[in-house]
């Protein structure tokens, strides 16, 4: 049951949360050096130029959520944002903002419900208990869309890599059948169906357009991914404008490419065999014991 005293607390929290949301609205700004330079920077105008067309695209409520709160809550509340992560994912910022306020948000309504739950059930806890667990809840789902994003551009980063072997492969048989740069290079991106290939695709597409050099977009677009895999790809492919003979480094790099992912398979075969270890030495300290405590029983009952 809700007590006076729960009650009076409740209302004294609420009055002084008002009164500290009207000071803060009229308390002068301070805006931070770092977040005005980022947002006149060209980078911070293109991120606002996406948010403007945003509002105009949108498909649900969460992704207007984060529309809202894009513009409307202060930059330092969103952390260190994955901005490369997202960009290989293709998810817009705004709905990763509006994931995270949508999870937030259910992090303060969650504890509020178990705890009327209990008092239902006759198990009244405190109120300080269930406010602080929204507090925490809320600020742990806070993060949690950011760890998802860089969990999954990880595994896409992975993918990335192993996409592109084959399509230095490709292109190294471009170049050596008597293909231009650009030639071959587009005619390699064509041959995958994969988003890594249509990724590829569409960059070298959109530089064909623009005037820039093939290896310049590939530069951006590593810059941009943070590929450092894809770094070295144009690189190279910068030295065959210039007259060199890249087949042999074209190949050379494919096969550095398939002996790092598989050096890191078998490091992550063997991480896994070694944690397996574990539980079977446990199994078998568990099955001695069991083979040995009769014996030690009968052993005491004699004496």
């Amino acid at each position: 049951m809700t007590t006076g005293l729960q009650i009076a607390l409740l209302g004294g929290a609420l009055v002084g949360l008002g009164i500290a949301l009207l000071v803060w609205r009229l308390t002068p700004a301070r805006p931070d050096l770092a977040d005005v330079i980022h947002r006149y920077s060209p980078e911070g105008v293109r991120g606002r130029i996406a948010t403007e067309s945003a509002t105009t695209s949108v498909t649900n409520s969460t992704e207007r959520l984060g529309v809202w709160a894009l513009r409307r809550l202060p930059a330092s509340w969103w952390g260190k944002t994955p901005t490369k992560e997202l960009a290989l994912l293709r998810i817009p910022l705004h709905r990763h903002y509006g994931s995270k306020v949508v999870f937030a948000l259910l992090g303060l309504l969650i504890p509020p419900i178990l705890g009327y739950a209990c008092s239902v059930a006759g198990f009244p806890l405190p109120v300080l208990i269930p406010t602080a667990g929204s507090i925490a809840l809320a600020v742990g789902l806070w993060f949690l869309p950011d760890y998802n994003v860089r969990d999954d551009a990880r595994k896409a980063r992975v993918e990335f890599g192993r996409a592109l072997g084959a399509y230095t492969d490709l292109v190294a048989l471009e170049r050596l059948g008597g293909s231009g740069t650009r030639q071959a290079m587009e005619l390699a991106a064509e041959v995958g169906d994969n988003w890594v290939f249509r990724r590829l695709s569409e960059e070298l597409a959109r530089s064909r357009w623009s005037g820039l050099a093939p290896w310049d977009a590939m530069h951006v677009l590593a810059d941009e991914l943070g590929l450092p895999e894809l770094d070295d790809l144009a690189d190279i492919m910068r030295l065959s404008k210039e007259g060199s003979q890249v087949y042999a480094q074209l190949r050379a790099r494919s096969e550095g490419l398939r002996s790092a992912m598989l050096n890191a398979a078998l490091g992550k075969s063997n991480a896994a065999g070694e944690r397996m270890t574990i539980p079977m030495a446990l199994l078998s300290i568990m099955f001695l014991v069991i083979l040995i405590t009769p014996s030690l029983l009968r052993l005491m009952g004699g004496e």
